[in-house]
């Protein structure tokens, strides 16, 4: 079924971001689940690479994941022998977050296809455009360092 004529809907930046954030986020997930894993799932297990060993509280923050939704994610990463969850050595109290060997290896299997993914949203657009669009992205998404 077609879309519903909405010319000055579509005309705004914003909704037209949203189509092609939806559609970026659907190709991520779909490349993801090929290899058996879920967006979030993958978001924390990035994280606890780049942060390891991290406490669960920072993990939570960094990745900005309600508390309660992460430890879901960490227990599905740890059942799966992704992550371990370990005392922390700086406060016995907490826990801190590790990537195991298998974690990193299908980390960086959906990494190759978070990038193809990436590729694909990207493919109407030359070199140079893509750089250019990157760098118009980061300026109006308040990323910028």
């Amino acid at each position: 079924m077609p879309e519903a004529p909405l010319p000055a809907i579509r005309s705004l930046p914003s909704w037209l971001l949203g189509r092609a954030a939806a559609r970026g986020r659907a190709l991520v997930a779909e490349a993801l689940a090929a290899e058996g894993m879920k967006m979030w799932h993958h978001v924390v297990l990035s994280a606890v690479r780049d942060l390891a060993p991290v406490a669960q509280a920072d993990l939570g923050r960094g990745v900005r994941i309600d508390p309660k939704d992460l430890v879901g994610i960490l227990n599905d990463l740890q059942s799966a022998g992704l992550v371990v969850r370990a005392p922390d050595p700086n406060d016995r109290r907490k826990n801190a977050v590790s990537l195991t060997d298998d974690g990193a290896r299908l980390l960086k299997r959906c990494e190759k296809a978070a990038r193809e993914a990436n590729d694909a949203l990207l493919a109407p657009l030359t070199a140079a455009e893509r750089d250019r669009f990157m760098d118009l992205l980061i300026r109006i998404s308040g990323t910028q360092s």
